[in-house]
């Protein structure tokens, strides 16, 4: 049973169809990459896996429990943690403090505690800076913080939506480095990011969405050998 199943959705922005009869799967600690053009529909899709949106009709299921309509606060409590496009941290608030706000479902001190110091574990520079306000923090170090802040929740599933826009080549490289960490220590991740060369090298499956559409779906190393993904996508000619 997949821990994430996504199957016929319909998602719309008023008349604009923006995800057209879109399934994909995602098994218990894979790591799964949707890459495709800007416009495609990659951040509408983790959007509506996360609650954000809803969709006309299709169904999404986690460990084969349907949360199609559930509220996104909902789904957070269910395991499904999104870590958003362009970082979102609270800027007037700490380091610490935004940790704190990923665990802001939980009432258990001592599984807090022990997840604040994983994180600082798996990003020490947050624990050198933890009382530093965040809004002062480098664009790398603040996608650490975001990505801190939903490990904070235990996820479940991990949706990262482009994790290395903005940053330098030398940051995307430990970003990436970060989530081979976390799909080593058994996340569930599905990873939606412009750099489709760098997606598929960390993935073991990958869907290409087309115009809303999933027009490709196979293994990580077959995509980047696919003719058409390598001029589209990887910059070959």
């Amino acid at each position: 049973m997949p821990m994430l199943e996504v199957e016929g959705i319909n998602t719309y922005y008023g008349n604009i169809h923006a995800l057209k009869d879109v399934s994909l799967h995602v098994e218990q600690g894979e790591v799964v990459t949707i890459i495709g053009a800007n416009g495609a529909g990659k951040s509408t899709m983790l959007k509506t896996a996360s609650g954000l949106l809803k969709p006309r009709t299709g169904s999404i299921r986690l460990a084969g429990e349907d949360i199609t309509r559930l509220r996104a606060h909902e789904i957070v409590m269910k395991g499904v943690i999104q870590v958003p496009e362009g970082r979102r941290v609270f800027g007037r608030l700490t380091v610490k403090e935004n940790l704190e706000m990923g665990a802001f479902t939980s009432m258990d001190k001592k599984k807090n505690a022990d997840n604040l110091e994983r994180a600082f574990a798996m990003f020490p520079r947050l624990k050198e800076r933890s009382k530093q306000v965040s809004g002062t923090l480098s664009g790398g170090e603040q996608q650490m913080l975001a990505m801190g802040r939903a490990l904070m929740a235990n996820p479940r599933v991990l949706l990262l939506d482009e994790p290395s826009m903005g940053l330098a080549p030398v940051l995307v490289d430990g970003i990436f480095e970060t989530i081979r960490r976390l799909h080593a220590a058994g996340t569930t991740i599905l990873l939606v990011e412009q750099n489709a060369r760098m997606a598929l090298q960390v993935a073991n499956r990958g869907y290409v969405l087309q115009s809303g559409a999933i027009i490709f779906s196979d293994s990580a190393a077959s995509l980047a050998d696919n003719e058409m993904v390598r001029k589209a996508y990887l910059g070959e000619h």
